[in-house]
């Protein structure tokens, strides 16, 4: 007697999909996701904000963002909360929990 196999009817699947179930499988959704919000800060932040300031890196949900001057450290730390909520917009999930401007 031979085998009998189950076939299950696949439903196309974008790659966008596909890759995220894949970065999830492998267990580096996080990080993709953490260097996806460095990766775009200008374009998520304005180019006003991006020409004083560069994303370092995400450590344990804390962005580290380098900033030029004082003045727009502490302009920038007021508008934090506004700052992270467009960056975990983009991101579609909370990823950044909190900023420091240094």
């Amino acid at each position: 007697m031979g085998l009998s196999r189950k076939r299950h009817k696949s439903h196309p699947q974008s790659a966008g999909d596909a890759l995220g179930q894949l970065t999830k499988s492998l267990g580096i959704d996080r990080a993709v996701n953490e260097y996806a919000i460095v990766a775009s800060w200008a374009e998520i932040v304005g180019e006003r904000i991006a020409s004083v300031t560069t994303a370092q890196r995400i450590e344990n949900g804390v962005l580290l963002v380098s900033v030029a001057t004082a003045p727009w450290r502490n302009e920038l730390s007021m508008q934090r909360h506004e700052i992270m909520r467009k960056l975990n917009d983009h991101a579609g999930r909370d990823i950044v929990k909190e900023i420091r401007f240094r």
